[in-house]
């Protein structure tokens, strides 16, 4: 299947400054697409670019084998797009501000699918109410549905749930992994990391204009921090041999610590690699009353690539 995004050395300067400079990256078919940096990075200039919106200095962006400069209403009709801030028509209520796109795009059986949307992100209540009247929130949620609406098979959302209480991340999020499970492919620019962490199958994260890493976050995690550790509990610690997991070609360190028993490892701290450990500490007589792992967030994982020389990551 073909990449549902693809640029090649893709940038754009303004006079004297680059805001994006040579970025290549790729979003597959039927992911989701974490787009993260700091402010002034280059995400919303690369965005529209991608978007056909500013045309590049130099290099091409692909939306669905589409160049960006050739944007046909064909294309653009797949595409649904989602900005930080929604504009509304003073006057409409959502449900008239919906219909207005749905006619737009020729929606099949527009009420009926106004309405499914709507109930998915707990807006029914509010259908006849206007929009601009609405909060920051639910505008947010709105604006999401609009683009929705005409069921197409990229979204790229920048910001989907800023302003959202917990509920409504949630809300958001379980919409994702459907359209996800429905085959679409979905672009997110975010800076609720946490989130970010939740939804996306890979990440991109931008510095200074440059694409500094594109990868899953396990492989950004083994890149960054080659050994992971496991923290376990054990009901009687003192007795433990903790030396007994150095057995395991995969365990670097195994030493007792206040109690608990800390277990370093030279790779990633993976399903198979727990159950591995629980059973050598089982063997050895141990018996675990809490063990969990501990690795990079997102977060830390960010503030590392932005604040620091990481530039083996995007080689």
């Amino acid at each position: 299947m073909a990449d549902a995004i693809r640029t090649d050395s893709l940038s754009k300067s303004f006079a004297d400054f680059e805001a994006v400079i040579d970025v290549s990256l790729r979003v597959e078919a039927n992911e989701i697409y974490g787009f993260l940096g700091p402010n002034g990075a280059g995400k919303t200039t690369t965005i529209m670019m991608l978007l056909g919106l500013e045309r590049p200095t130099r290099g091409v962006a692909y939306l669905l084998d589409s160049p960006s400069h050739a944007r046909e209403f064909a294309v653009r009709r797949r595409l649904g797009v989602l900005g930080e801030r929604q504009v509304f028509f003073d006057d409409m209520t959502a449900r008239e501000y919906l219909r207005f796109f749905g006619r737009l795009y020729s929606v099949d059986r527009i009420e009926q699918r106004i309405d499914a949307l709507l109930e998915r992100v707990n807006l029914t209540h509010a259908a006849d109410a206007r929009a601009r009247d609405f909060s920051r929130g639910m505008q947010q949620k709105l604006g999401l549905v609009r683009a929705l609406l005409h069921d197409p098979e990229l979204l790229i959302l920048d910001e989907p749930v800023s302003a959202l209480d917990p509920r409504g991340v949630v809300e958001v999020r379980e919409l994702l992994h459907s359209e996800l499970g429905r085959g679409k492919t979905v672009l997110i620019s975010s800076h609720v990391l946490t989130e970010v962490e939740q939804l996306a199958d890979r990440i991109g994260i931008m510095n200074k204009g440059r694409l500094m890493v594109e990868d899953t976050l396990d492989n950004i995690r083994q890149a960054l921090q080659p050994e992971a550790r496991i923290q376990i509990e054990l009901a009687e610690p003192d007795r433990f041999p903790a030396a007994s997991l150095l057995d395991l070609d995969f365990v670097s360190r195994a030493e007792l610590r206040d109690g608990r028993l800390s277990v370093h490892l030279t790779g990633a701290a993976s399903p198979a690699a727990r159950a591995d450990v629980s059973r050598a500490v089982s063997q050895h007589g141990g018996v675990i009353v809490n063990m969990h792992a501990e690795q990079m967030t997102l977060e830390q994982a960010f503030v590392t690539i932005t604040d620091e020389d990481v530039e083996r990551l995007a080689a």
